[in-house]
């Protein structure tokens, strides 16, 4: 039996930059991961493609495949959005999938395949009413945000960067397993 294929999909924020701690532990449980990064976490630098690459086995990807190109791709078990940012949750739950990472995502939602998203902003992104929608949308489709009280919370504006030791990787990985059985 094969083993079991995680879709890690990365946007751009400053846990984007530590993603191989998910990425490593993914592997050591024994799921084949895919990595996804939206264009501007990869044209941005916010991902070690070279890195994340070594320890997949795989390229990482930020665009569609090109006409007649094979899929690169195999089925996925299980998605994780990490780190998911005020952007992404605010374009999918308004069905904006003009991105691969966006696209994968809404399909994922769209066929059942158990979606985590582990959001990082600020807490002025979180203030914009849109926000709280959105995170309430997604939720009725069944994607486990973790987001609130005992899972991730904003921050104040200007720390991101001293909140990334303590991002729950851990719990992302942990959710996600368990949804996908």
């Amino acid at each position: 039996m094969s083993d079991p294929v995680l879709y890690v999909i990365a946007c751009a924020a400053g846990p984007a930059s530590e993603l191989d701690q998910l990425v490593k532990a993914a592997v050591d449980e024994g799921w084949d991961v895919c990595v996804i990064g939206t264009p501007t976490a990869v044209e941005g630098g916010f991902l070690d493609e070279a890195g994340l690459a070594a320890l997949t086995g795989r390229p990482v990807r930020s665009s569609w495949r090109r006409s007649g190109e094979e899929k690169s791709h195999p089925k996925a078990d299980a998605v994780v959005c990490a780190p998911m940012t005020m952007n992404t949750v605010n374009k999918l739950a308004a069905g904006i999938a003009d991105t691969y990472a966006l696209g994968l995502i809404t399909e994922m939602v769209g066929i059942g395949v158990p979606v985590v998203a582990l959001p990082f902003w600020s807490t002025a992104l979180d203030a914009h009413p849109a926000t709280q929608q959105s995170v309430e949308v997604l939720r009725g489709w069944g994607v486990r945000v973790l987001y609130g009280p005992g899972e991730w919370e904003p921050h104040q504006p200007g720390t991101g960067g001293e909140q990334l030791a303590k991002y729950p990787w851990d719990k992302a990985l942990r959710t996600a397993a368990d949804l996908a059985g």
